[in-house]
């Protein structure tokens, strides 16, 4: 059975992730969105589900500041990403967001402790802490005696745990899972999707992750459908 972290009660503050009026529209022209809010609070993680090709990917490069929606707007604490020029964008992202990506980007010429350990790496000079961060990482995801081997020695599930590790171990405020159980089998999706539960939860970081997986969408604390008007709580919230 998995082992879910409940989450604590959730303090009265502003969201930490605030979307508003969100829109976005893919040459054809075809839009797949328009009217998009969400809210997601310190210590919540919300799950999004839809078909395919509605633009959950889209969505979540928007909430990085990985792409540009047409209209609205994304703030993380505060933070309004449309007001910021690519420099600071860029900043924002390294140090506060963890980017959970469906095709891994694992840089193929690092170990792996050095691709999990690259987010620490380019916020901090204290080598020693970003090397064992990153070993507590590889640990925590069953791969702890592999940290000097290669991208090419890995598995498509190995890949993605990697990918998880490195996305989580600096701490991040925002954390963004795209398909995140993917390529992993039932175990080890288990003991991942606890991990990233807790990371969200312990952390009190704001979670968004969306999946195929009514398994990963189970650890929510929410679940929302996207559609072409934005997003619909299945509970009918």
């Amino acid at each position: 059975m998995l082992a879910i972290v409940q989450p604590p009660p959730l303090p009265d503050r502003p969201p930490l992730l605030a979307v508003r009026s969100l829109g976005k529209s893919v040459p054809g022209p075809r839009r797949l969105f328009r009217g998009l809010d969400l809210d997601v609070a310190a210590g919540e993680l919300v799950a999004i589900i839809g078909e395919s090709g509605v633009g959950k990917s889209t969505l979540l490069n928007i909430l990085a500041g990985l792409d540009d929606a047409d209209e609205g707007s994304v703030a993380i604490d505060g933070v309004v990403l449309g007001r910021l020029d690519e420099t600071a964008r860029t900043r924002l992202r390294r140090e506060r967001i963890g980017f959970v990506f469906q095709a891994f980007h694992i840089l193929p010429y690092l170990t792996l402790a050095q691709n999990v350990a690259l987010p620490l790496a380019l916020i901090s000079p204290d080598a020693d802490a970003a090397a064992g961060r990153a070993q507590a990482m590889l640990d925590a995801v069953g791969l702890g005696g592999r940290g000097n081997d290669y991208a090419r020695d890995l598995s498509g599930g190995e890949l993605q745990r990697v990918a998880i590790a490195r996305a989580l171990v600096h701490r991040p405020a925002l954390i963004l899972a795209d398909e995140p159980t993917g390529n992993l089998d039932p175990e080890t999706a288990e003991r991942v999707l606890a991990l990233f539960a807790a990371a969200v939860r312990e952390n009190g970081a704001a979670g968004v992750m969306v999946t195929h997986s009514a398994a990963s969408a189970s650890i929510a604390d929410r679940v929302l459908t996207l559609g072409s008007d934005g997003l619909i709580d299945r509970n009918g919230g």
